[in-house]
């Protein structure tokens, strides 16, 4: 069954990215749910080892991009050559053109970069003059953002931001896990033995993505599904103050993200339907991009999370 060959993907990346459960969460579900991931948090922290795992993980091959000021849209997408051999030009793919793609430090690259990168996330293609090229079937972006730093960064805009499934802050492991991220990879460094996992072909990954689209969502629980989004946008039908944070709320978008990521949190839970528990343990990382705070919620130091924990609070469960 394709539920066990995830779990024990899960078990694998957990071993690989010691201390961040979340992240591995984060990371299958979004392959599941079809959708690119973009992680926040300091440097250090496993981002890149984690794709690359996943990677290992899945048939697929993967490509890092350190994201810089002077790169170009054509450095991601691929380019035009001209070969004087056959006095034509070819097409050079760019790394956009692989599988799994870990876009480093996305917001060190100016705008034009940034929406070519976005553009084939959104469309699942490229286009390089006259020509249009579709992009693999299986194709996953995990954009990595570091918060310690202003200084040379072009912050992505909050519209860019929605095209993103979710988006996921990391911290700092435990001691405990410290110590266990210290003993791999100082066996790594010894070639000692490392933890072995077959991977999972793209027939059963794409047979996974079916089952979770069918897996069983009662219609009350649509609603309430529904009326979290909604509560977004009209939050004085719920609370003034939880109105007073919100300046915008999350699109339509956001509805089907929620709906894809909990059914995929429940499928890799092992259960044949939705219950509420699996849409709360994702909705935080479905709207924490999503939603625009006014000033003064900036102002009184409240947060995202901390709206939406709110709105969680509010909404009645069925």
């Amino acid at each position: 069954m394709a539920v066990n060959e995830f779990s024990q993907l899960k078990r694998y990346l957990d071993t690989q990215i010691i201390g961040q459960p979340a992240l591995t969460q984060a990371l299958l579900i979004a392959i599941l749910a079809d959708g690119h991931l973009l992680v926040e948090g300091p440097p250090g922290l496993a981002k890149t080892r984690a794709v690359n795992a996943l990677a290992k993980g899945i048939e697929g091959s993967f490509q890092r991009v350190q994201f810089t000021p002077d790169l170009l849209p054509a450095d991601v997408t691929g380019t035009d050559i001209y070969r004087q051999q056959t006095s034509e030009f070819v097409f050079e793919k760019g790394p956009l053109f692989h599988n799994l793609i870990l876009a480093d430090e996305i917001n060190r690259a100016p705008a034009k970069v940034q929406s070519a990168l976005l553009e084939a996330m959104a469309e699942r293609q490229i286009t390089v003059g006259k020509n249009t090229y579709p992009l693999s079937d299986l194709f996953m972006v995990m954009a990595t953002q570091n918060p310690l730093e202003q200084e040379g960064t072009y912050p992505l805009p909050e519209a860019q931001l929605d095209r993103f499934l979710l988006h996921l802050n990391i911290d700092y492991p435990q001691a405990e896990n410290e110590l266990a991220i210290l003993r791999l990879t100082r066996g790594e460094a010894l070639e000692q033995e490392v933890v072995s996992f077959k991977p999972i072909s793209q027939n059963t990954l794409f047979a996974a993505r079916k089952s979770v689209l069918s897996l069983h969502l009662a219609e009350p629980l649509e609603q309430y599904l529904v009326q979290l989004i909604i509560a977004t946008r009209e939050a004085t039908k719920l609370d003034d103050t939880l109105a007073s944070w919100i300046e915008f709320g999350a699109s339509p978008r956001a509805t089907i993200a929620l709906d894809k990521c909990a059914r995929a949190h429940a499928w890799l839970h092992e259960r044949e339907f939705v219950t509420p528990e699996d849409i709360q343990a994702v909705i935080h990382d479905v709207l924490r991009h999503r939603i625009i705070l006014s000033y003064e919620a900036q102002a009184d130091g409240i947060s995202k999370d901390d709206v939406v924990s709110r709105i969680v609070e509010l909404v009645p469960v069925p």
